[in-house]
């Protein structure tokens, strides 16, 4: 299970955090680390000492320009932020999170993202907006700021006790967590095309003007994560928008 959670740094700023997140995964057992587009050199004297030993998560580290190409693969992608900042999206706490993960990813094709924004702002509501849901760390709301790589190590801690649960059979209450699903999820990279397919044809039809927006690719966005389509699912839906693109294009004869 672990070796198929991906953390994911975006615009990180200070080389020290990327060593502290690595530490963090290799204490939990976690591995797979992606940074995007980072504000300062990856691997540096200061990486390393804060990696403690742990600096070879770092070297392995998939670096990429774009949150899209790091999740490409995954079927939930999860943002670590207190809550979107234009519209309300499906929250979740570390340990309701990790919880649901050995059913998450009982498909072995199954793959999640834990995303972490900048030290500085975190991420930006289009970030979020292409999370399936955001989970928060309920600290202390008069110190609420946490540094990365201690948010990091929450996440992880949550995710490894899950695991070590399952090691000794303690998930036996859980028996949907064994079966996986009988049609693969849709991954990010599918949905992402998805989303500018639907886009694409509400505008050729005159539903959507990209001018006023009204936020209704985010409510389409948010409504269509939420329910977690099926690869053969999503097939359905783009060959309905398929079709009526076609028909758009056709010309008009009198009935």
């Amino acid at each position: 299970m672990l070796e198929r959670i991906r953390i994911v740094l975006i615009g990180t700023s200070h080389p020290g955090n990327i060593g502290g997140t690595a530490r963090a995964m290799h204490n939990m057992g976690l591995a797979d680390l992606a940074l995007v587009a980072p504000r300062c050199e990856p691997i540096s004297a200061d990486t390393v000492s804060r990696a403690s030993g742990a600096d070879h998560i770092v070297h392995a580290a998939r670096q990429v320009a774009t949150l899209e190409e790091a999740v490409a693969d995954c079927t939930l992608v999860v943002g670590a932020s207190a809550r979107s900042r234009t519209l309300p999206w499906p929250m979740t706490t570390p340990r309701e999170l990790a919880e649901s993960l050995p059913a998450e990813l009982a498909d072995e094709r199954a793959r999640v993202a834990l995303v972490f924004g900048r030290e500085d702002s975190g991420l930006s509501n289009s970030e979020l907006q292409r999370c399936h849901a955001h989970v928060n760390i309920p600290a202390n709301p008069d110190f609420s700021s946490l540094n990365l790589a201690t948010a990091v190590q929450v996440l992880a801690y949550e995710c490894r006790l899950v695991w070590l649960a399952q090691q000794v059979g303690d998930t036996d209450d859980t028996p949907e967590a064994a079966a996986p699903t009988p049609h693969a999820l849709a991954n990010h990279q599918e949905l992402e095309r998805y989303f500018a397919h639907l886009e694409r044809t509400l505008v050729a039809i005159g539903f959507h003007d990209p001018a006023t927006p009204r936020q209704l690719m985010a409510r389409l966005r948010r409504f269509t994560l939420r329910a977690r389509p099926e690869r053969m699912e999503l097939n359905i839906l783009r060959g309905i928008l398929t079709a009526t693109e076609q028909r758009t294009r056709c010309p008009k004869t009198d009935e």
